[in-house]
Parts: C-alpha cells; sequence; structure tokens
C-alpha cells in the first residue's frame, strides 16, 4: 500500500514539475498583437455601439475610466488591461477609443472571458 502512494504521489510530483517547465504551461505568457477597434465597453456590450459615429462617446468613457476592449479583425472581442507596474502605458490605449489600433501584449483566457495584457498601443494604418 504504501509502495502504491508513493508511486501516485511521485506521478503527481512530476507530471506538476513538467507544467512548470517553461514552454510546457498551458498558460504560458507569449508576446503577441492584435489590430482592431478600440471599444468602450460599457456601450459595446450594452447596445453594440462601436465605428466612427460612436469615436466621440468612447473617448470620453475612456477618459472617465470606463473599461476598454478591442474588437480585433476576426471578429473577437477583449478586455483591455495595463501590465501590472506600467499602468501609465495605457494611456495610450485610452487615448485610441474609438479608433483602431494596433497593440502588443498577452492575450489569455480566464472563465471564458478573453483578455489582453496591453504592452504598448498605436493607432493602426
Amino acid at each position: 500500500m504504501k509502495a502504491l502512494r508513493f508511486l501516485v504521489s511521485s506521478s503527481f510530483l512530476a507530471a506538476a514539475l513538467l507544467l512548470a517547465l517553461p514552454g510546457n504551461s498551458p498558460a504560458a505568457d507569449e508576446v503577441s498583437e492584435v489590430n482592431g477597434e478600440i471599444l468602450d465597453m460599457a456601450c459595446y456590450v450594452s447596445h453594440g455601439a462601436k465605428g466612427s459615429s460612436h469615436k466621440r462617446c468612447a473617448q470620453t468613457c475612456a477618459e472617465h475610466g470606463m473599461p476598454l476592449g478591442i474588437l480585433t479583425d476576426d471578429g473577437k472581442v477583449y478586455l483591455l488591461y495595463p501590465k501590472h507596474g506600467a499602468e501609465e502605458k495605457f494611456a495610450d490605449v485610452k487615448k485610441l477609443a474609438g479608433a483602431n489600433a494596433k497593440l502588443t501584449g498577452i492575450a489569455q483566457e480566464k472563465g471564458g472571458i478573453l483578455g489582453f495584457e496591453v504592452h504598448s498601443a498605436e493607432a493602426a494604418e
């Protein structure tokens, strides 16, 4: 019985160590790029507001601290958030509310929510 418990606990330990190795974790943080329209999430989720006719409202909402997202070229919507310790760089995202942008950072999914940790933001060409 002791041998079986040792074998089972050793197997779990080996699996945990394997997942902890760089590149093997299912949540490996890889920097990527997304392109699309910066949305103010309150107006987008409540009544689908987006596009050039909504730009001024999106900018106002961003200035007032409303959550922002990006509607990517492939139709996905990511909730945007700053990198911890680099929150001041998120000001660039706020300035682009209602416009098309190119963002670099880390895409993640938790509990059915797509999120994107923004490292840099610039207007899309």
